[in-house]
């Protein structure tokens, strides 16, 4: 094990935050103003701040293959209008921008990010990017890779797997699989990695290495996690891989996630 491998802290020992609007890769930067020029047009004064997050502004998209991800935060909670604009803006964008392969648009008010530090708080001061308006990190506290913080973010991977067995009884098309195969896939690998987060003193978005770490501890799942983080990145409408995680490696993991680190409330 390297000891000089980056682990994604500050020089205090704090999470550092993800991603840079300076890491965002040409092909992805026409699609990121037409973001930001559809939501500021749409919202206004609504919006308390803007936000990307995952691996866009990470510098790690693959054009055609990656989606835009953004969180938008609202003075007040959204409503049910504001959601139906995001999903206009997600098929607007899509539709226009070929490097893109799909967008997804999160709705939260402020107060709700502010009331939930270690889960919604951790996420948007760590893990997204301002793209513009105010930013909720100013007013949030600096994260460490702890077992609270473990527990506040993934400690509720045992809801899942029903949820996921009742879903692919009614995915009735590749999409629907497909779709299916990247949400568990995601899920049940970032719960694995935060798992043994807080012994390996770090933090990483990057799946493969999240595999890679996680097989260090528990070597009995290195198979099915390198699996897993394949299909994470690139999902295909394959049941035998979406059986393997929902019902073997995700009940594994949650099992010794509540073992470890307890259960995270249902919200």
């Amino acid at each position: 094990m390297d000891e000089h491998e980056d682990k994604g802290l500050n020089a205090d020992g704090t999470i550092a935050r993800e991603g840079s609007l300076d890491l965002v890769a040409p092909v992805f930067a026409p699609v990121v103003e037409a973001a930001r020029e559809r939501i500021a047009r749409t919202y206004g004064d609504a919006l308390h701040g803007t936000y990307l997050y995952g691996s866009v502004p990470r510098g790690t998209a693959r054009p055609g293959r990656s989606d835009l991800d953004l969180m938008l935060v609202f003075h007040e909670p959204p409503t049910e209008g504001h959601r139906a604009a995001a999903r206009r803006i997600e098929a607007e964008i899509d539709a226009a921008f070929e490097p893109v392969d799909g967008v997804g648009v999160l709705l939260e008010g402020a107060a709700a990010i502010l009331g939930d530090p270690h889960d919604g708080g951790f996420f948007v001061s760590r893990l997204c990017t301002p793209l513009f308006g105010a930013d909720l990190a100013d007013r949030l506290p600096s994260y460490r890779p702890t077992s609270l913080l473990a527990r506040e973010t993934n400690g509720d991977l045992y809801l899942f797997p029903e949820r996921w067995r009742a879903r692919a009884a009614d995915a009735d098309t590749e999409a629907a699989v497909r779709a299916l195969v990247r949400g568990s896939s995601r899920k049940t690998l970032r719960s694995a990695f935060t798992l043994v987060m807080p012994v390996w003193g770090g933090w990483t978005s990057d799946l493969t290495r999240s595999a890679e770490i996680v097989g260090r501890y528990h070597p009995e799942w290195a198979g099915p996690l390198r699996r897993t983080a394949e299909v994470a990145l690139d999902p295909a409408a394959d049941r035998g891989t979406l059986r393997m995680i929902v019902d073997d490696l995700a009940p594994r993991v949650a099992d010794e996630y509540r073992r470890v680190h307890g259960e995270k409330a249902p919200r």
